[in-house]
């Protein structure tokens, strides 16, 4: 059994594409994967840091704790916790302790956020006799005007009809004689 483990700050990045291997590089766990050459051609980095680092090359579990910080741009996802555990096989990473994810505005708080890669869906879990919490931020619709827009330049007025007229408008033909 092959276990890493690092004290002091670490880092180690996990590729979207995720891992099959673990290889170690200073202070840095690398995760790549062996899927498909497409799909590692897509391969976008997330950054998780934490006071300690442990992985294991067998089962591809990685746990960090203390003061983790999670950074996941090409998803725009920022995260804090006390503990991650990434499962590379399962492609999930199990956040607890203190939780709190930022997503493009929106936000989620609880003790136990999973959140599952290749779905990019967060599922997350409260306290005992707690509550999570969610805020979105969510964009007003455009409203429709109900009266068509008026052009800024000013109408060109048109002249007041005339009363209509007894009197013909063109002359009477000449009687024939």
């Amino acid at each position: 059994m092959r276990r890493f483990s690092i004290r002091s700050f670490s880092t180690f990045f996990l590729s979207a594409s995720l891992a099959a291997s673990v290889g170690v590089l200073g202070n840095s766990f690398v995760f790549s994967s062996s899927r498909s050459s497409a799909i590692a051609q897509t391969a976008q980095p997330l950054t998780i840091r934490g006071n300690s680092t442990e992985a294991n090359a067998r089962t591809g579990v990685v746990v960090v704790k203390g003061n983790v910080q999670i950074n996941y741009p090409s998803r725009q996802i920022q995260a804090t916790s006390a503990q991650a555990v990434y499962f590379s096989n399962e492609r999930r990473i199990v956040l607890s302790g203190d939780v709190y994810v930022l997503q493009q505005g929106n936000s989620l708080r609880g003790e136990q956020i999973t959140y599952l890669v290749d779905e990019g869906r967060f599922l997350a879990l409260p306290q005992t006799n707690r509550q999570v919490e969610a805020i979105y931020m969510i964009t007003e619709a455009p409203t429709s005007p109900t009266v068509p827009a008026t052009p800024n330049t000013p109408a060109i007025p048109r002249p007041a009809p005339t009363p209509f007229s007894a009197q013909p408008e063109f002359p009477s033909p000449a009687p024939n004689r």
